[in-house]
């Protein structure tokens, strides 16, 4: 069911980076030449994971993933990244962990480098091998 996912996990594990901060250091900052605010540059990898996150969530609405954050808290999670980050996702179902992916993917509209952040955490990468278990579990 996750497989769109789970394939992504070789990228993650080869990746040297996710993306890089681009910081405006050439505008003066005048009128006629504003800084620009900074905001992450992402890579292939992060791209493709986040066009196939929206893509389940497409594909699936059964899973009712509009609804992440109520998912979250009847997981005993909130949409924090600390909490997020911390997340034992040992036994949580394919909504929950898919929650999660939604919901790291929805705090970048919120906070610039969110994303990043849980990339360079390792929390993507566990959480897809989360989802990579619940497949091979159902096989």
């Amino acid at each position: 069911m996750f497989e769109n996912l789970t394939k992504h996990l070789p990228a993650i594990e080869k990746a040297e980076e996710y993306g890089n901060w681009v910081v405006d250091q050439e505008s003066k900052g005048t009128m006629d030449d504003p800084i620009h605010m900074p905001y992450v540059n992402y890579g292939t990898t992060v791209m493709d994971i986040e066009q196939a996150i929206y893509a389940f969530v497409d594909e699936h609405p059964e899973y009712e993933l509009n609804r992440y954050s109520d998912i979250l808290e009847r997981n005993g999670l909130e949409w924090d990244g600390r909490i997020m980050t911390e997340a034992d996702v040992s036994e949580l179902n394919g909504q929950a962990v898919m929650a999660l992916l939604l919901g790291a993917v929805r705090a970048e509209r919120f906070c610039d480098g969110a994303l990043l952040s849980f990339f360079e955490d390792g929390c993507v990468k566990r959480w897809l091998l989360r989802l990579r278990e619940i497949d091979e579990k159902a096989n």
